[in-house]
């Protein structure tokens, strides 16, 4: 469970301000531009297949916020001001924020005390096997611990909850993986920050902002850890979410 309360250098504040199993062939490509499509000649654009919910299907839906937490989140311990909120609709909570790299769970070449300093060996949720997930392995979202400001389990939220997460024109699935501070808000694990292009680096990587993460109400999967089935089950939840 992530507990820490960041104090980073400037150098790295990245990682403080701040993938889910990759979509289908064609919409990767869609987030990674149209270059392949200019060399083959005048394909249909893979953005424009039917059934594919792009970057901007979903920020069209969560541009409106209607709020449902009480209060709003700092993105960092260090922020100044509390800025946001947490939005909700009939199937779904979302939040615009940064993202930081969750590293904790199980130790790997890419997450442990010397990559991250305050790597935890363990995380608010486990695997089917009883263990800590893999935050290297597994695309997953932090959200705040429960608060007076919110409380991810009356939202209809839990571990293994399905998540989408969106930056600049990626989608990502993934499920609720962990818990944070109660007043932070803005976090997801090596592995999600990875598929989005993101620098996953927990000490320097991250984003600064334009992160949008949504998570869909009463998605549940089993396990946790499978993430087929945060894919399959995400884009379908997604294609209700944007009304197709």
């Amino acid at each position: 469970m992530r507990t820490r309360m960041l104090a980073l250098t400037s150098a790295a504040c990245g990682a403080a301000l701040l993938g889910a199993a990759a979509l289908p062939a064609s919409a990767s490509a869609a987030g990674s531009g149209s270059a392949s499509a200019s060399a083959s000649g005048p394909a249909q654009e893979p953005e424009a297949e039917a059934g594919v919910v792009t970057a901007a299907d979903l920020l069209a839906e969560a541009r409106a916020c209607s709020r449902i937490s009480k209060g709003t989140y700092r993105t960092d311990s260090g922020s100044a001001k509390a800025t946001v909120p947490v939005c909700g609709t009939r199937d779904a909570v979302f939040w615009k924020a940064d993202m930081d790299i969750d590293c904790d769970g199980r130790k790997t070449k890419a997450c442990n005390r010397k990559t991250d300093p305050y790597f935890l060996p363990e995380t608010a949720f486990q695997s089917s096997r009883g263990e800590p997930l893999d935050s290297a392995a597994l695309p997953h979202v932090v959200v705040p611990g429960p608060s007076k400001v919110w409380d991810y389990r009356k939202s209809g939220l839990t571990g293994g909850s399905v998540v989408a997460v969106v930056y600049r024109d990626r989608v990502r699935y993934g499920v609720i993986g962990d818990t944070g501070p109660t007043g932070i808000i803005g976090e997801a694990s090596y592995a999600m920050a990875k598929a989005l292009g993101i620098d996953p680096d927990p000490s320097t990587g991250g984003a600064e902002s334009g992160v949008t993460y949504i998570a869909f109400k009463d998605s549940r999967i089993s396990p946790i850890e499978s993430r087929a089935r945060a894919q399959s089950r995400g884009a379908a939840l997604a294609r209700e979410f944007v009304g197709r």
